[in-house]
């Protein structure tokens, strides 16, 4: 595994309110400095999150082979899948239980005239609050520090995220007039359809992590 296989977990990350959080700032009054404000609050939780993840994932699982040694040489590995693969089930439960919640949240009203702190805090609170981001957090995080690689392979999931929430700030500057057309599209992807995307990911990342219990068993 490499930091590659986290990448498509990006996108349950952003599908869903988040992404219409930042189609509604990219045609707000002030989209290029509340966009950015969003990124930067959405790109330090989340890499907070995966981060604690990692470290957390690390010391637990070397305190359970310290505690083992004496006895045997354990593998650390399977067990790890297992919780993986847990919060991988949690998450697909998850997004199936909120597939039919539609039409943005009542608090985006406010958004049209959002400032850079005030769009800050909302991406910051948005990863906080939201179940599925969470539990993506955790799942990359763990995932990364179960195959032992270092914290540098979770900075491309990260970037990844903060470029796809980008995406319509991207295509206001390189539409301009053109883009409502576009953000109207992406606003009605995300409400009505993003949940398959995000079963069919996680299915694809529980798959990879059956095999690799598969071939530690």
């Amino acid at each position: 595994m490499n930091f590659l296989t986290v990448l498509p977990l990006a996108v349950v990350m952003v599908a869903g309110t988040q992404l219409v959080v930042a189609v509604f700032l990219a045609s707000s009054d002030r989209p290029r400095a509340a966009s950015l404000g969003f990124l930067a609050g959405a790109g330090l939780v989340v890499a907070g999150g995966v981060t604690v993840s990692w470290l957390l994932t690390r010391l637990l699982g070397g305190l359970a082979t310290d505690a083992s040694a004496a006895a045997s040489r354990i593998d650390r590995g399977p067990a790890i899948d297992l919780v993986v693969l847990a919060l991988l089930v949690s998450l697909a439960l998850v997004v199936w239980l909120r597939r039919n919640r539609s039409g943005p949240p009542r608090w985006l009203g406010s958004v049209g005239h959002a400032d850079p702190r005030w769009a800050a805090r909302t991406g910051a609170l948005l990863f906080v609050v939201t179940p599925t981001d969470l539990l993506t957090m955790a799942t990359v995080g763990a995932s990364v520090a179960r195959h032992d690689l270092p914290w540098w392979h979770l900075v491309p999931f990260v970037l990844l995220t903060v470029l796809l929430l980008a995406v319509p700030l991207l295509a206001l500057v390189l539409l301009g007039q053109k883009a409502a057309r576009v953000l109207a599209r992406m606003r009605e992807w995300a409400e009505g359809h993003s949940w398959i995307v995000n079963e069919i990911v996680i299915a694809f990342f529980a798959l990879l992590t059956v095999l690799d219990l598969i071939r530690s068993g």
